[in-house]
């Protein structure tokens, strides 16, 4: 379960985003789906990913935040003798996070 509790709490924009990419960079991050955004087959790493916060938009509810994702994809059995190959990967998602109780969904934004 994706859980963004300190995101929530800021209503200045600039503290918003702060807060939202430090938030994930933190460890809260090793939560979304990256999984689904490897291109090798590989699985994704997710300790030292590095998040860009793209745009938000909010309303009363919801919070909206569309992020670019940097992790590293680890491809195992790829028979290059250094194995397993770690690999730099990125994608964008979109985030959708519940104001009152920080639950967040992230899905995959496909190019």
């Amino acid at each position: 379960m994706l859980k963004l509790l300190h995101t929530i709490e800021q209503h200045d924009p600039d503290a918003l985003i702060r807060t939202l990419k430090r938030e994930l960079e933190s460890g809260v991050g090793v939560n979304l789906p990256l999984d689904r955004a490897t291109s090798e087959s590989g699985y994704p790493d997710a300790i030292d990913l590095q998040v860009s916060v793209l745009g938000i938009e909010q309303d009363d509810r919801m919070l909206h935040a569309r992020i670019g994702v940097f992790f590293t994809e680890i491809i195992a059995n790829c028979s290059c003798g250094d194995e397993p190959l770690h690999k730099p990967a990125f994608c964008r998602m979109q985030l959708s996070i519940d104001r009152c109780t920080g639950a967040a969904v992230a899905s995959v934004m496909v190019d």
